[in-house]
């Protein structure tokens, strides 16, 4: 079977678009690339050099000068893939409490994401990648051999982020989640910049109901169709 050189996986937030990219890479032996991690590493070296990430002129100019590299895991220390700025691993340095707190703004800032756009065609035209992003078959690959948009209704999407969380011991509230997942898709959807929408010619695949089993089945057939 002759499989596309890069699959695309988009979709709204909570959708599980990362639970399949990972699996599906791992199960046709691709790298499996997580885009929003380049956003990660951006955030930590703005954090590293200033201190902050509130001066949008110097994130950006940063973000177009910074060499950020996503290559297959070398270590079996959980990690699915290498992540590195300027060839130091940071894999998991991107995923501090101080990451998350900053990277919605950074993630945010217009030249920031055209700089990350082309960071991840660098890295996805090497091919062999299964690509997760909200934009990727829109904006980032475009001429990807084949573009899965994954969906399920907002509020089978927050009862499995409430199931997430309250599996790991941890307290959560429903209402406060569907809110949440709610805004995120206006805002996602809504934005000049690389809104959130299926490509023209993405296949269109509905998890409402199916575990992830089923679903990386599912995707596994378009593999081979395409």
């Amino acid at each position: 079977m002759v499989k596309p050189s890069i699959i695309a996986i988009d979709g709204p937030a909570a959708s599980g678009k990362s639970t399949l990219g990972e699996r599906l890479a791992q199960r046709i032996g691709y790298l499996y690339f997580d885009t929003g991690i380049l956003y990660r590493a951006v955030t930590l070296a703005a954090l590293q050099k200033f201190g902050r990430v509130d001066q949008e002129e110097e994130v950006s100019i940063l973000s177009e000068v910074v060499n950020i590299d996503v290559r297959p895991p070398s270590l079996a220390d959980g990690r699915n893939a290498d992540v590195c700025i300027d060839g130091v691993d940071v894999t998991w340095d991107i995923r501090t409490p101080e990451v998350d707190a900053n990277v919605s703004q950074i993630s945010a800032y217009p030249r920031v994401r055209r700089a990350m756009t082309l960071q991840q065609r660098r890295i996805g035209q090497r091919g062999g990648v299964v690509m997760v992003g909200r934009d990727i078959g829109t904006v980032v690959f475009p001429e990807a051999g084949l573009k899965i948009y994954l969906i399920a209704t907002v509020e089978e999407r927050a009862r499995r982020r409430f199931h997430e969380i309250t599996a790991r011991g941890d307290t959560a509230d429903f209402k406060r989640i569907l809110a949440a997942l709610r805004k995120r898709d206006a805002y996602d959807s809504g934005r000049k910049l690389a809104p959130l929408k299926p490509a023209e010619d993405a296949i269109i695949l509905d998890s409402e109901g199916l575990s992830i089993d089923q679903v990386v089945e599912r995707a596994l057939e378009l593999v081979e169709k395409a």
